[in-house]
């Protein structure tokens, strides 16, 4: 499901952790990037996070980043996110913000990324940590430009 709604946001700092097409997630420590976890299926977009804010996992917000690929540890200065992913991860609300830099949108092929994923993370959860975990994508929301 797909909704608009209008909302003004500050310029925001994202730090990319994940280059588009990589096959590892990683996360950023006081030291450099550690890989957390590998996926059979490569990120379609730039991965990171918004600098000076928490997600309800306790982190800083996830942001998705379209356009062209960038480097690890790249620092862009973004306003206007283009909407919402709507993520469970392990039972906890885990949504990720999406900025556009340019790329074409495609609410299919994002929409069976993220389901795709939802269910590795279920299988990974099972494997490695031998129990159930709620995980699912919930949706899309776009959000109206200015």
């Amino acid at each position: 499901m797909f909704y608009k709604k209008r909302i003004d946001y500050p310029t925001m700092k994202v730090r990319i952790e994940t280059p588009k097409f990589s096959f590892f997630k990683y996360q950023k420590m006081d030291y450099g990037y550690k890989r957390v976890l590998f996926s059979p299926i490569p990120t379609i977009f730039n991965y990171g996070f918004i600098e000076e804010t928490l997600g309800d996992d306790g982190m800083e917000e996830d942001a998705i980043v379209l356009g062209p690929r960038l480097a690890q540890g790249t620092l862009v200065n973004l306003t206007s996110p283009g909407g919402v992913v709507r993520f469970v991860d392990d039972s906890v609300q885990d949504d990720k913000k999406v900025f556009y830099l340019g790329d074409p949108y495609s609410e299919k092929l994002f929409g069976l990324y993220f389901r795709m994923y939802a269910l590795f993370k279920r299988f990974r959860y099972l494997a490695f940590e031998r129990r159930l975990a709620d995980c699912r994508f919930e949706g899309i929301e776009l959000f109206e430009e200015k």
